[in-house]
This record gives C-alpha cells, structure tokens and sequence, in this order.
C-alpha cells in the first residue's frame, strides 16, 4: 500500500491505497471531485524528495504526500 498525506488547506486525512504509479495515484485521487483541482496545482514528493515524472513507479510503504501552493508574505 502507498501512503498519501495531503497537506496544508486540502483538508483530507491521509489514505493508503494500492498503486505502481504516479499517474495511477492521481487517476485514483480525480475520483474525488474535491481533489481534482488540488491534483493539477499540487507538487508531489515521494518519501520526502519531489517527484514530477508520472510514470515514477511505486512501491509497497512509499510515502507520497501533496503539496499546495504557498502565498505568503
């Protein structure tokens, strides 16, 4: 199982899924019609080190987590 954390103003406790891809996590995630958006704005890390290739395969105990935008001043 992958571990998902979505952090900051997502608002969704973390879930563990099975999947052997990034790109199948995120087809998983758009299921949820409050995450579709959050899907196209957020960074991914992969046990703590950002990923962007979709195709990143996965393995049993990865830890992704989503990333949302910062503003700040």
């Amino acid at each position: 199982m992958i571990e998902i954390e979505f952090l900051g103003p997502i608002k969704k406790d973390k879930i563990k899924i099975k999947a052997s891809s990034l790109k199948e996590v995120k087809e998983i995630l758009k299921q949820d019609e409050s995450l579709k958006e959050w899907l196209s704005l957020c960074a991914v890390s992969l046990n703590d080190e950002l990923i962007f290739d979709e195709n990143q395969s996965l393995k049993p105990g990865d830890r992704l987590a989503l990333l949302p935008p910062v503003c700040g001043g």
